[in-house]
């Protein structure tokens, strides 16, 4: 499993070698650039562009703009600056980093433990009423878009006299430190977000464990199990449970970028402090090294989040063995 597992870790640096030139590419084919906004200013001079060019280095053919960033990342970790405020991309990133991995691991726990249950339940009961109100609940959640959730949320707190909407605190506990009262105040503006993020992920898992019940529970052993006498609970759990829910182990490696770059509109709807807006922005403003940064980093949890699921699937099932 070690030697698999390093196996995979090296081959993650061509292959994120290569992700690396396609952003740029796409980056660079995007219309226009950062320096559009002075040469619409009719106040700003020729010169003064020229200027500004160098010094952002545009004046450069585009595989030295290409070679200088790749050199950065790789000996010295420096992904370049913001044209928009000349910080540095990896400072600004990791500002939103946190709160991004908070919200996106908590929303996948709270998914997974909402959506397995429903879907044995679903499975099991299939032809019960309770079961058919909630596939078709399910049905609802995966075709209304996470936004819209967020706004009838929002509009439903406020129709209700709440204040707590948008953002993860309230006014006056930005940049305080923690304590108790910010901490519930976290709490009763978290709900939202958790709803609006997660509701289709739950709807989609719940489905996939309601297929994967559904197949399973069919199978030979499964009767064997139940013919020699074996309870029904360990017959559920030991058998049905462990084997149906493999394929949502292995799907489970697609959710981390999806978490980030899937949500953009709810965060922005939301006001969530993430890196979801940050990559909208950075696109919006042809920021280039802040998007080529994000969509790298965006790869790069695709790939961890793939050899985390391959690893759990390995330690859930004893049948696949990657050596």
């Amino acid at each position: 499993m070690l030697s698999y597992a390093l196996r995979r870790i090296l081959g993650m640096v061509p292959t994120l070698l290569l992700i690396s030139v396609v952003c740029f590419v796409v980056i660079q084919l995007q219309p226009g650039s950062f320096l559009d906004q002075y040469l619409e200013d009719p106040r700003v001079t020729k010169e003064t562009v020229a200027t500004i060019t160098r010094q952002l280095g545009l004046d450069q053919p585009l595989w030295v703009q290409y070679l200088t960033w790749i050199k950065g990342i790789v000996l010295h970790g420096d992904f370049g600056y913001s044209f928009a405020n000349g910080r540095p991309v990896a400072e600004l990133i990791w500002e939103r980093l946190g709160w991004t991995v908070f919200l996106a691991v908590l929303t996948l726990i709270v998914s997974w433990l909402i959506a397995i249950p429903l879907g044995i339940y679903t499975a099991l009961n299939r032809y019960g009423i309770g079961a058919t109100i909630t596939n078709f609940l399910g049905y609802i959640s995966l075709a209304i878009p996470d936004f819209l959730v967020a706004l009838l949320l929002i509009a439903l707190v406020l129709s209700a006299g709440g204040t707590n909407v948008g953002g993860l605190f309230s006014p006056q506990y930005i940049g305080e430190p923690w304590s108790w009262p910010k901490v519930l105040d976290l709490l009763n503006h978290l709900w939202i977000p958790m709803i609006a993020i997660g509701l289709e992920g739950v709807a989609g898992l719940m489905r996939q464990m309601r297929a994967s019940m559904l197949d399973v529970i069919n199978q030979d052993y499964v009767r064997t199990a139940r013919a020699k006498g074996l309870a029904g609970r360990a017959v559920l759990w030991r058998h049905a449970v462990r084997n149906a829910i493999n394929p949502l182990i292995s799907l489970a490696g697609l959710s981390l970028p999806t978490l980030i770059s899937g949500t953009i509109i709810a965060s922005i709807v939301l006001n969530l402090p993430t890196i979801g807006p940050y990559l909208y922005d950075s696109l919006l403003n042809k920021d280039q090294y802040v998007a080529m940064t994000l969509l790298l980093f965006s790869a790069l949890l695709l790939l961890i989040g793939n050899l985390l699921s391959d690893l759990a699937l390995a330690w859930a099932d004893p049948r696949i063995r990657f050596e």
